[in-house]
């Protein structure tokens, strides 16, 4: 217990400033790096020749969407080939089409699910062209849609900000610094960074092993700050090479948690009255704590559940003495231990990061469904911003809700919720179930689904249900014996990470730009609040009740039933 107060005390304490700097940016005030970055930014706006004119919520939609396209076509085409072209001292083909196809949807919409292993299946210009160029890419651009969305809720006009500024000052002045410092954390604790090929050694038993090595610590520390969690090993951050200390742990823990967190202080700061006389002194607004405590409140939640899951071990293995009070170490590694085993694997799907440090898989039934339901709630902190815009969602959802009971035009940051904003919200929640149960069913109902499947009974449902709710939240985890690598799981998994990457970021956006539009009413004293405690407890309460309205069903015939039967 101490090591998890220890980490999140950490958290808590870099995340503030943190926050507060990404207000800067996002708000293009003053910060330290200008003199520096200024020179940067605008050598890559002339080369570029890009317009700065701001954008309306359908043209930044539009930019977003293109840029994505192009970057998917071009790295599509780098894995399909890799096998001819430089950087690839260890001799590895091109990718199979339909896996070519999933890994670059799966990494383009920092999902970063693989159906493969990264030392065995890509050469190092892949890793470094594809994988970890799309790291960046991929969380500036979510981040992006962040900036605007928090614009549009925050702003009046029609002027969400310009995709393309955004996405380069994210890059250089968020993404690129602090996943130096991170990269070079982990190399100190004996992370590889190299361009060698693979290493034979003798062991000491006298036999032949092959060492994979790369660029891991560059992948390592961008796959974790931008929450997007795809390994450069199969085993991914379970293997010393990506992981080796409890240090390269908590630096990753927190690595991990730290943007999302962010994202929701620099909302905060810029809801904060502008007529406040501390603004500056601020460290978010009302509305922005409220937002920050409710998804706490599920973090913590979960964590708990998971790890006296964990703690309390397999009653089978305890009835035949076996399990010796340690709990349930299967699948973790002895330097973790179920600590922080059990909060790596809460952060990874709270934030939607999908690293792992242990397998999933192995989990107990009630320690697996914590990772499984926060991946199907999508608004625990969530990716870079995403997480926060989904948790917006549901704030509006509970403002409708509660403006239903006391018969009032529901307000949300002193904007009217009207149908249309209502139909977009309702459209953004219906999505994500929607492909998690409707793919589920497709897959146990097809042979080609089936063929996948290595666990029967409960289990075996609970792997379907997590490929497709880690695809559908941009996760990337997995519950490791399900046998992906196929046409069916590479084309429908596919499927699902784009369509719940992008139908939902349209939407929000599109509320946006409806918000942003409308004109200001004045707070009485019959408007329901929502900068307080009691706005909080409510919007817990709508997404837990959501939750079990639309996954119930499906968890109660997964890791429930299995819970039941090891246990009664």
């Amino acid at each position: 217990m101490l090591q998890i107060i220890l980490t999140l005390a950490i958290y808590i304490a870099l995340v503030i400033p943190v926050g507060i700097y990404m207000y800067h940016v996002t708000t293009n005030q003053k910060t330290f790096v200008d003199p520096v970055l200024n020179t940067v930014d605008n050598f890559i706006y002339s080369i570029c020749k890009l317009d700065r004119t701001g954008m309306n919520w359908k043209k930044y939609a539009f930019n977003f969407i293109t840029t994505n396209a192009i970057m998917i076509l071009i790295g599509y085409f780098i894995l399909r080939f890799q096998g001819s072209l430089i950087l690839n001292p260890n001799n590895i083909g091109g990718m199979e089409s339909t896996l070519s196809f999933n890994t670059i949807i799966s990494f383009m919409t920092n999902t970063n699910l693989q159906h493969y292993s990264g030392e065995s299946g890509l050469s190092y210009l892949s890793q470094i062209m594809v994988i970890i160029f799309m790291m960046f890419t991929s969380a500036a651009s979510g981040f992006s849609v962040f900036m605007a969305f928090s614009r549009g809720l925050s702003g009046r006009g029609n002027n969400l900000g310009n995709f393309y500024e955004d996405m380069i000052r994210v890059t250089t002045r968020i993404l690129i610094p602090i996943a130096f410092i991170v990269a070079i954390i982990l190399v100190s604790q004996g992370v590889p960074q190299t361009l060698d090929a693979n290493t034979t050694i003798t062991t000491i038993e006298g036999k032949l092993q092959d060492i994979a090595l790369g660029p891991v610590a560059a992948l390592e520390s961008i796959k974790q700050l931008g929450t997007n969690g795809g390994g450069f090993f199969g085993a991914n951050s379970a293997t010393p090479f990506e992981n080796p200390t409890v240090i390269s742990n908590i630096a990753e823990i927190i690595a991990m948690m730290l943007m999302p967190g962010a994202c929701v202080i620099t909302f905060g700061k810029m809801l904060v009255d502008k007529k406040a006389k501390n603004k500056k002194k601020a460290i978010f607004g009302k509305q922005g704590a409220v937002i920050f405590i409710a998804m706490s409140i599920i973090f913590i939640i979960g964590l708990i559940v998971c790890f006296y899951a964990e703690k309390a071990g397999n009653p089978i293995l305890a009835e035949i003495g076996l399990n010796q009070n340690v709990g349930n170490m299967e699948g973790k590694e002895i330097r973790f231990g179920i600590a922080q085993s059990a909060l790596f694997t809460t952060v990874t799907t709270s934030f939607t990061t999908g690293a792992v440090n242990n397998m999933h898989d192995s989990l107990t039934p009630l320690g697996g469904m914590v990772p499984l339901l926060h991946m199907m709630l999508n608004c625990v902190f969530g990716g870079k911003g995403v997480g926060f815009m989904n948790m917006i969602m549901y704030a509006i959802l509970a403002v409708f809700l509660c403006g239903l009971m006391i018969g009032r035009t529901p307000e949300y940051l002193g904007k009217k919720i009207e149908a249309k904003e209502m139909k977009l919200v309702v459209l953004v929640l219906i999505i994500h179930p929607l492909l998690i149960l409707g793919f589920s069913a497709l897959a146990v109902a097809t042979p080609a689904g089936l063929e996948g499947i290595t666990n029967s009974g409960f289990h075996g449902l609970s792997q379907v249900l997590y490929e497709f709710s880690s695809s559908a939240a941009n996760n990337g985890s997995g519950f490791e014996g399900l046998a992906d690598n196929t046409v069916f799981w590479n084309i429908t998994t596919g499927l699902v990470m784009f369509f719940g990457r992008y139908l939902a970021i349209i939407a929000q956006l599109a509320i946006a730009g409806s918000l942003m539009s409308k004109t200001a009413v004045n707070q009485t004293i019959g408007s329901l609040r929502t900068d307080n405690a009691t706005f909080t407890i409510i919007l817990v309460f709508v997404v837990y009740i959501f939750a079990a309205l639309t996954f119930f069903p499906a968890l109660s015939l997964g890791p429930i039933a299995e819970h039941l039967t090891l246990w009664f």
